[in-house]
């Protein structure tokens, strides 16, 4: 899979993204429905689906994030993490399941091994992580 980046004005490394048909009707009936706390998250979320190449469910190749995936990741300050991308419902922190309505759960739908993005951590933080391994 390629390196493609875009660059924003703010030279934010935004790696080109796969997002399944299935996981993008979904993602957006839960965005359009987010309020209160939500919102921001919801907003990330739908920019980061309006950059994203669609394609059908089973052209989404095994090593790219969708929702229910299993995600290892290394961010910037080398340390490595293992969790699963989920709906909000299902998110649990101590249980290493990501709510796709946070900003790193967002920043990690359609992303591929081998691909960094940034994302900007809720304190404002400018993070970036790269994506190691991807199952389920």
């Amino acid at each position: 899979m390629s390196q493609t980046h875009i660059q924003s004005p703010r030279h934010i490394r935004l790696p080109a993204i796969l997002i399944g048909e299935d996981d993008l009707d979904a993602l957006h009936r839960l965005a359009d429905q987010a309020r209160g706390h939500l919102a921001a998250a919801a907003e990330q979320l739908l920019t980061e689906l309006e950059r994203a190449r669609i394609v059908t469910q089973d052209k989404l190749p095994p090593e790219t994030v969708r929702m229910g995936s299993h995600v290892t990741f290394t961010t910037e300050d080398g340390l490595s993490r293992t969790a699963e991308l989920v709906f909000p419902d299902r998110a649990d922190i101590a249980a290493d399941r990501i709510s796709i309505l946070t900003p790193v759960g967002a920043a990690l739908i359609g992303v591929s091994v081998g691909q960094t993005i940034d994302w900007q951590s809720p304190d404002g933080r400018r993070r970036s992580l790269t994506v190691t391994a991807v199952s389920g």
